[in-house]
This record gives C-alpha cells, sequence and structure tokens, in this order.
C-alpha cells in the first residue's frame, strides 16, 4: 500500500493559498511547483505555453500515457477568512480550491515517484494556468501538444459534499461556457441637453433587460441553461451623458446549438438597438468551455478506484452542473474523467460556497484526493480497453 504525505499536501496549500495569482501570470506558483519537481527528481517542461508546467514519471516509457491534471490560479475576491495564512495579495484569493488542487496533484506526484520503477505506464502532471479567466489555460496547452501523447486524462474538483466522499457523474457533467461582452459607443452631453448626446447607458439599460427575455421566453423551460450578465460600468460622472458602457455576461448551456443562437440573439438585439438608437455597439463572446464529459468505461474505473480508497457507500453519483471546467478542453481532446472531491465539514464551520471571501476546505480532505489520483494509475497503468473507451466516446 502507497503512502501520501499528508502534512506534506496542507503544508504546500497553505503556502500556495498565502500567494493567490490570476490568470497566465502566476510567478510564485509556477516557481513553486517547479521547486517541488525539482526536490522529487521529477523532470519537467514549460513549452506548453505560459504559467503552465508539465512533469513527467516514467518519462522513457512510451507504451501508456495517463494525464493528470491541476488549475493553479486564483480569483479577484478578496479573502475574509482570517485564516494565518489568508491571502498576502490584496484583492486576490485561492477561492475556488486550486491551492487545493495543485497541493493534491504534488502529494500524487510525490508518491508515484517512489514507486516509478514499479509503474507500467508514463504519467503526465499537467499544471495549467487560468481556469478562471477569460483566455482558457487548457485550450493553451491542448493547442500547444501537452495532449498529444496522452492516452487518458483525469483532473478533480474541491465540492461541498461532505469530506470523504467522492462524486462522479457519468457522462455529460458540467455546461459548455461562454464569456460574452457588449460594448456601447455612444456620445456624451451635458445631462441638462441629453439630445445632444448619445446615452450609452441608456443603450446598456435596454440591452440588458431584452436579453433577460431569451431566457424567458425563447427557450424551453425545461432546457438546463444561463445567460447572464454580470457587469455594467458606463458614464463618468452624474451630470454628463455616457458616452461608453461594457457589459459582461457569461452563458452555461449543454447544448452547443442552443448557445449559438443565444448568441446569435444578443447580437441580433444589439443590432436592432444600434440601428434605432444610431449608436454603436459591439458584441464578443468565444466559446471558453464546451461540456464537461465523463467517459462512461473511465466513469467505471474511476469509481472502482474511489471506493477503495474512500469505500463504496461513500463514493456517489452526481447531477449535472450549469458550472464550467476548461478541463472539457483536454477531455475533448482525449478521452477525460472529472471527479469532485467532499471538503465540507459542518462541524469546523467549513461549509462556504466558492467563489466568495469566506470560502475555505477541509484539508484533512486533500490527502483522500492524492490517493485517488494514485490509486487510479494503479489500477489502470497496463492500459484500459481502448474498444470501450472508444464505443463510450462515440455514444
Amino acid at each position: 500500500m502507497f503512502n501520501i504525505d499528508k502534512d506534506y499536501v496542507i503544508k504546500l496549500r497553505r503556502e500556495i493559498h498565502m500567494y493567490p495569482e490570476i490568470d497566465f501570470d502566476l510567478p510564485k506558483t509556477v516557481a513553486l511547483v517547479k521547486r517541488e519537481l525539482e526536490s522529487m527528481g521529477i523532470p519537467y517542461t514549460e513549452e506548453y505555453g505560459k504559467g503552465s508546467v508539465v512533469g513527467y514519471i516514467n518519462p522513457e516509457k512510451k507504451g501508456f500515457t495517463i494525464g493528470l491534471r491541476a488549475d493553479m490560479d486564483a480569483l479577484r475576491i478578496e479573502e475574509k477568512t482570517n485564516l494565518p495564512y489568508s491571502s498576502k495579495h490584496e484583492g486576490l484569493m485561492h477561492a475556488c480550491g486550486h491551492d487545493a488542487h495543485t497541493a493534491i496533484l504534488l502529494g500524487a506526484a510525490k508518491a508515484l515517484k517512489e514507486m516509478e520503477s514499479e509503474l507500467n505506464c508514463r504519467i503526465k502532471l499537467l499544471f495549467q494556468p487560468s481556469e478562471e479567466g477569460i483566455k482558457s489555460g487548457a485550450i493553451m496547452m491542448v493547442e500547444n501538444g501537452a495532449l498529444d501523447d496522452v492516452d487518458i486524462v483525469s483532473a478533480l474538483h474541491v465540492s461541498l459534499m461532505e469530506k470523504g466522499k467522492i462524486g462522479i457523474c457519468s457522462g455529460a457533467f458540467m455546461a459548455s461556457s461562454r464569456h460574452f461582452k457588449i460594448e456601447i459607443f455612444g456620445k456624451s452631453a451635458h445631462a441638462t441637453a441629453p439630445h445632444n448626446g448619445k446615452d450609452a447607458l441608456a443603450a446598456a439599460v435596454r440591452m440588458y433587460n431584452a436579453v433577460q427575455l431569451i431566457i424567458s421566453r425563447e427557450v424551453p423551460p425545461l432546457e438546463p441553461c444561463l445567460c447572464s450578465i454580470n457587469k455594467i460600468e458606463a458614464g463618468t460622472a452624474q451630470n454628463i451623458v455616457a458616452d461608453h458602457a461594457v457589459m459582461l455576461g457569461t452563458m452555461r448551456t449543454f447544448n452547443m446549438k442552443l448557445s449559438e443562437f443565444m448568441f446569435d440573439r444578443i447580437n441580433k438585439i444589439a443590432k436592432g438597438l444600434s440601428d434605432e438608437l444610431g449608436i454603436k455597439i459591439e458584441v464578443t463572446g468565444p466559446v471558453k468551455s464546451v461540456c464537461t464529459y465523463n467517459n462512461p468505461y473511465l466513469s467505471e474505473l474511476m469509481w472502482t478506484s474511489a471506493s477503495k480508497i474512500v469505500g463504496k457507500e461513500n463514493v456517489v453519483k452526481t447531477g449535472m452542473r450549469l458550472g464550467s471546467e476548461d478541463f472539457s478542453r483536454m477531455a475533448e481532446k482525449r478521452p477525460g474523467i472529472f471527479f469532485v472531491l467532499g471538503v465540507r465539514n459542518d462541524a469546523k464551520g467549513i461549509n462556504k460556497v466558492a467563489h466568495n471571501g469566506y470560502f475555505d476546505v477541509d484539508e484533512d480532505a486533500l490527502e483522500t484526493g492524492s490517493k485517488v489520483f494514485v490509486q487510479f494509475v494503479l489500477d489502470n497503468q497496463n492500459g484500459v480497453d481502448t474498444e470501450k473507451l472508444e464505443k463510450c466516446d462515440e455514444g
């Protein structure tokens, strides 16, 4: 039986937590990952793009390669936990658990390196930037070839499930994500002479209200989807007609045709308002994440591995979620399995949702994540049934 250095994982998580970084600009986090890989004697490369690190266990073995991925970036949120290892970077926080993900993968890497000579496969440790950012670190790494020599790939995410539980959803799990931007260009004027200007703020209000009607009146009520504008900036002073407005929103759906329909409707609404008001409106919105699809065969294999670690009674089937994950881009390239790790502990008061300043994880759960990764590798080091794998992907 292998061992996970629990104290090591927790120590790393706290160090990463203190120095949150965002998007592709992760100098401290990347330095930490490189430091730890070097201390383990694990070779690595940064060739797959800015802010990424990829380590290799058994780099010379070519028969079968398992990819294990951890995202490393944080969020633009002020931390409010008052923990002794709270964020030292003002306005930034690991409020989604990526600090835990990185520490968990390093803990798994440590255990796997110790048994490297006994393993029959190669392992690719994929440390990824910018999961939360507008631009996807996963897309960058895939386009740069990080998955080209990988056969199957796995990742995890912390969850508000009870500590000690593992959640798996076979098939479609998380929604696609399209972050869109609506930019309105008007003309400023004195507030007492609005007829001399083109009010970008007024246009933004009308745009906002029209977009809300897409979901409530143009999409089937039982279709799981979301189209939400969450940020509006406009104007410069209380007595000047706003000459510029910017709106940021997100779109989530399991149906890419529906995603295209909603985005097309936003463009048509913008054009209609532009023609009516004589104002310029630009809409952009590339698809960041596709639907996160868990290969059903790999889901079964992960269920078996996780059961060995936490017991069959603690592996649960999770439902589909409108949250998105750019791991979907890796699972689009190669068969993938994305599972969730319970980190909630009501007795400790650790039960706050992600993406807020009070978010925390029960660190006692972190070694479980490392153990599941390692067990999955051990169980599948000799390869998987490619016929079942391909049949599931076709389905």
